[in-house]
């Protein structure tokens, strides 16, 4: 990852997005592109016109904690932006500031494996910040087959076309992954499976290209999910992914449904199914 780069397009996509009136500043002249003007960004973080034009070409190398939370502010980045600046900051910053190497992110602890197993009544994953799934448990390979015989959601969400049904909202998934992925892109620049699974992405899928482009990231820990299985029919379930503090690169998500609603009796029609026969991976 060029981190300067992905610095200068993140910037200037988020100045794109605001207009001089939506911050409180007068607006003035023809504009030739939408958004804000340098300057008027520098005005409103406290800083030069000349240093936020340094910050946006990428070099962030003695940028502070305190001018970067200025940036946010004028910017008004929300909290999963934020912390995206923070990662390409340090990524872009010199070596001793830079993030220490990426922890394990493949490898799935016995006793986590035994926690997912144990989970009977919700379809319960171990999975990274590269979207590959690491481990299932019965129902979870009953509820969603595709997404384990790819081995990563992301290559099941953006190149399989039976996604597109499996996904109801199959657009707002798209969009989770790929922010999902560029979080991480920017967190661990130095993991090269990451860099080839988004090579690979970007190379097979136009729709991965045109969000790539977007820059958006956001926080995804929770929600409801609208899937269509081939057996069980259409479910509403609730979405949860729980950190694993020991293991800081792996999560556990799980897919449930409230007692007594369709979606329940149709997890327990799944849970019974010959199709969810094995135990986790």
């Amino acid at each position: 990852m060029n981190a300067r780069g992905e610095i200068r397009e993140f910037l200037t996509s988020r100045r794109a997005r605001l207009t001089p009136e939506s911050v409180g500043l007068p607006s003035y002249g023809q504009r030739r592109v939408p958004g804000l003007r340098r300057e008027e960004v520098a005005v409103l973080a406290g800083i030069s016109v000349p240093y936020y034009a340094r910050l946006e070409r990428g070099d962030m190398s003695k940028a502070s904690p305190s001018v970067l939370d200025a940036l946010a502010r004028a910017l008004r980045l929300d909290d999963a932006e934020r912390a995206h600046l923070l990662d390409l900051a340090r990524a872009a910053g010199p070596r001793g500031r830079r993030a220490p190497a990426a922890p394990e992110a493949g490898t799935v602890r016995p006793v986590i494996r035994h926690l997912v197993d144990a989970v009977t009544g919700a379809a319960a994953f171990v999975g990274n910040d590269r979207l590959d799934v690491l481990a299932v448990n019965r129902l979870g390979r009953a509820l969603c087959p595709g997404i384990v015989a790819s081995g990563n959601l992301g290559r099941f969400l953006l190149l399989d076309p039976a996604a597109r049904t499996f996904f109801r909202d199959w657009e707002s998934a798209a969009a989770a992954v790929v922010a999902d992925l560029r979080t991480a892109a920017a967190r661990y620049p130095g993991d090269r499976q990451l860099t080839a699974l988004i090579g690979e992405l970007a190379t097979r899928s136009e729709e991965f290209r045109v969000r790539w482009a977007d820059h958006e990231v956001m926080l995804h820990h929770s929600g409801v999910k609208h899937l269509r299985h081939p057996v069980g029919g259409d479910l509403e379930l609730n979405y949860e992914q729980l950190d694993l503090p020991a293991d800081p690169r792996l999560i556990i998500f799980t897919f449930s449904a409230p007692p007594g609603s369709p979606s329940a009796e149709a997890l327990a029609f799944l849970a019974s199914w010959d199709g969810a026969s094995s135990p986790s991976r």
